[in-house]
């Protein structure tokens, strides 16, 4: 774990609100805490350097530094499980597709059972992957381990008059057993410690314990219990009879409450479990067909829930101190500042005007939705030594933050990860420290010290150093408000900005944006690969974000067939685009090209300074702008974001440049829901015609207008030249002329 580490309840607060932050030293003795309004987030001394602005807070002083644990993994919770005192036998069974059996750890499957003092009864995946059954200090398991990656049925049975503890499994194909059970019978121990008692908590996915451990990897459907001692020729039976079968004491349901965190026991004992941690529900199950690939449609068919030993909801730390915002703080970025010896962190954070209150014309959204889908992505370069010596050593030299998030799996990796079993992570939550989202943190470094190799919140801190720079005055609010009250959050500004990479957005979001433009507002979108995913955000549970891979997009992973559909709302995931909203159809610009973190320039196009919106290139002399910068050296650079008619592209919107010179130093790659064949795209253009940034500028209905860069690194160089260059005087014309309270913006005729 880092010597000194934190994370906030919250991402953002307004004055009078609480936000409670949660420290973890490792370091012997106290540490300091202290409060900072953030200008720049960019410890590259070519640019602004790390600007900050002490704030007095209530909270700073010294505190008794305490180490925190982590503790990882899903399962399911059953505070108090079912009097087994009664019973001369027992039997566990459940429906299981194991993914990574014999990996060499014990995987609880269900289990009243207690590892330390090796208390109770267990099913589990044994240590070689086999099926194993435990009784107190009794073993047993199968001789063959079961395939990873393929249903099949595990069973134990305590049979008391027979003195026998039985275990078996077999295959499934189509939730039906094929061939015969592999099973095996141990002799119970004399002396050996019985069924677990009444106060036991019992267990689903985890052996048990305190703290839980033992986790399972894959997925689990229908567990159940009966009163008696099941034979193996008859465990099919049982389950086949339901709830009518003599002896049944349990059986879970995972095909109900998919949007909960609740676990529904359809037995006659009520049993119901709560879930931990936040496995992946509406799974495919055993019976799976594949004739609906929607889990609503045929919930029977999705009963099965994925855990994962190294899934993390919230870290779950105490308090360490709280910050009550005081009336008349200034909005803006903020973040407290830890410091235990010579070991740093810093968690930032965002005050927002008072709700139904704004101080100023212009809105900045930050994109918090993306910074937590991101936060803590392990980059696989920093497996190479070569890369790892240069993030090091640039981050030792500018003073940048120290900590990697590769080198912590502790604390839960982002959704561009994989689980350990090498599934998709596709849950994300700011309960945990977020390592990238931290003041100065470098995502590429760069041996040629073009640029910052910045990224998500240091990277959007380019813009506000850029509004602190030219005098702007300026409210935030972020992502998390604008999905809970939508577009009244919205109405009241001029002008409304994003930051460089607005990805990740649910319905309310994008609706909230459609309204705000079409009633009048300004819109200004600074970035690329913008309003990209479509996610989730769970009822029960406010900090998580739930996004599924499925068909089509640049993605880290793949969802796997027939889970494309969100179970924290029953919606498809996957791209917008794909949901009938395309980003162009928003902004005018959607995501086109990919490629390594470098930039180049812009041209201006023959027609642009003949247009009606030649005044946004007011002061421009050259014909090409923005070959420089701190986000890749150039304004147009990494991902690119282009216009298309088809995608919902005005038909009157107006390019004024577009980037050029994407080759050959990176290798840009087209954006696969644009490539048909190798030789064919939808467009029908060459791959290389389409991978440019589109500069752009539209009319929207009641004088509003949009305003949109098409590429992730251009706010990158608005600090180039101490803030004097093309690039800013671009965004500064465009934002003076949307401010302008008598500037019309009437939609063209056609």
């Amino acid at each position: 774990m880092l010597p000194v580490a934190a994370y906030a309840d919250r991402l953002s607060v307004r004055p009078g609100e609480d936000i409670a932050f949660k420290v973890s030293s490792q370091v012997d003795g106290d540490y300091e805490a202290r409060l900072v309004r953030i200008v720049c987030g960019d410890a590259n001394p070519k640019g602004p350097g790390l600007v900050e602005e002490p704030v007095a807070a209530a909270f700073e002083g010294r505190y008794r530094g305490r180490s925190q644990p982590v503790h990882q993994g899903s399962y399911v919770a059953i505070a108090k499980g079912a009097d087994l005192s009664g019973t001369d036998g027992v039997t566990f069974v459940a429906t299981v597709w194991p993914t990574t059996p014999g990996d060499g750890k014990r995987q609880g499957v269900l289990s009243a059972f207690d590892p330390t003092t090796r208390v109770g009864f267990a099913l589990a995946i044994g240590e070689d992957g086999s099926a194993e059954a435990r009784l107190g200090s009794t073993r047993g398991k199968t001789r063959g381990p079961p395939g990873g990656r393929e249903w099949g049925r595990s069973w134990e049975s305590r049979d008391g008059a027979r003195r026998k503890l039985m275990v078996g499994q077999g295959r499934l194909v189509r939730g039906r057993l094929q061939g015969r059970w592999s099973h095996a019978e141990a002799e119970i121990e004399p002396g050996s410690a019985a069924l677990p008692p009444l106060t036991m908590p019992w267990t689903i996915g985890a052996l048990g314990g305190h703290p839980v451990r033992g986790h399972f990897n894959g997925k689990i459907e229908a567990p159940a219990v009966f009163g008696r001692a099941v034979a193996p020729d008859g465990i099919e039976a049982a389950l086949d009879a339901g709830s009518t079968a003599g002896g049944l004491l349990a059986r879970w349901d995972f095909a109900r409450d998919f949007d909960t965190v609740r676990v529904t026991d359809i037995g006659p004992r009520g049993l119901h479990g709560t879930l931990v941690n936040l496995p992946a529900r509406a799974m495919t199950g055993a019976t799976w067909t594949g004739r609906e690939m929607c889990f609503r449609h045929a919930p029977a068919e999705y009963g099965a829930i994925h855990f994962h030993a190294d899934d993390l909801y919230d870290c779950g730390w105490e308090t360490d101190f709280t910050w009550t915002v005081p009336a008349g703080t200034r909005w803006g970025v903020y973040a407290v500042r830890l410091k235990a010896g010579d070991k740093e962190d810093n968690v930032p954070f965002f005050v927002l005007p008072p709700k139904g209150k704004r101080t100023a014309d212009i809105c900045v959204l930050m994109s918090t939705y993306t910074y937590t889908v991101y936060h803590n992505h392990a980059r696989p370069e920093a497996r190479t030594q070569w890369w790892r010596e240069l993030w090091e050593t640039q981050a030792a030299e500018w003073g940048a933050y120290r900590a990697n998030a590769f080198d912590h799996p502790e604390y839960g990796w982002s959704t561009y990860n994989y689980h350990t079993d090498g599934s998709g992570i596709c849950h994300a939550t700011w309960l945990r420290p977020m390592l990238t989202m931290r003041s100065g943190y470098i995502t590429y470094p760069d041996e040629k010290i073009r640029g910052s190799g910045l990224r998500h919140f240091p990277a959007d801190t380019h813009l506000i150093a850029w509004l602190e720079a030219k005098g702007y005055a300026y409210d935030v609010i972020t992502d998390e408000e604008l999905d809970r009250e939508g577009v009244e959050l919205l109405r009241p500004y001029r002008v409304v900005m994003t930051g460089s990479h607005p990805e990740y957005h649910t319905p309310a979001m994008l609706d909230a944006l459609e309204a705000y433009r079409d009633g009048g507002g300004r819109f200004m979108y600074l970035g690329g690969n913008g309003f990209y995913w479509k996610v989730a955000r769970h009822k029960e549970l406010p900090a998580a974000i739930e996004i599924r891979r499925g068909e089509g997009g640049i993605r880290a992973w793949a969802a796997e067939a027939g889970e494309d559909y969100n179970a924290f709302d029953g919606e498809d995931g996957g791209l917008w685009r794909r949901n009938g909203r395309p980003p162009q159809n928003l902004c005018g610009v959607g995501f086109t090209a990919q490629g390594n973190f470098v930039g180049n320039h812009y041209r201006v196009l023959p027609e642009a300074r003949g247009s009606r919106a030649a005044w946004i290139l007011e002061g421009v002399t050259g014909e090409t702008f923005g070959g420089y910068g701190l986000s890749g050296h150039g304004a147009a650079g990494f991902e690119l974001d282009r216009t298309d008619i088809r995608l919902g592209t005005p038909l009157h919107a107006v390019v004024l440049a577009r980037s050029e010179g994407h080759e050959p130093e990176a290798p840009w790659v087209l954006v696969p829901e644009e490539q048909l064949t190798h030789l064919t795209t939808i467009p029908g253009k060459k791959p290389a015609e389409l991978i440019h940034a589109d500069l752009t500028f539209f009319e929207a209905p009641n004088d509003g207008a949009v305003f949109s860069t098409g590429s992730i690194t251009f706010c990158g160089s608005l600090p180039h030249n101490n803030f004097e260059n093309d690039c800013s005087r671009i965004i500064k014309n465009v934002l003076d002329r949307f401010l302008d309270p008598a500037a019309k913006f009437p939609v063209p005729e056609r």
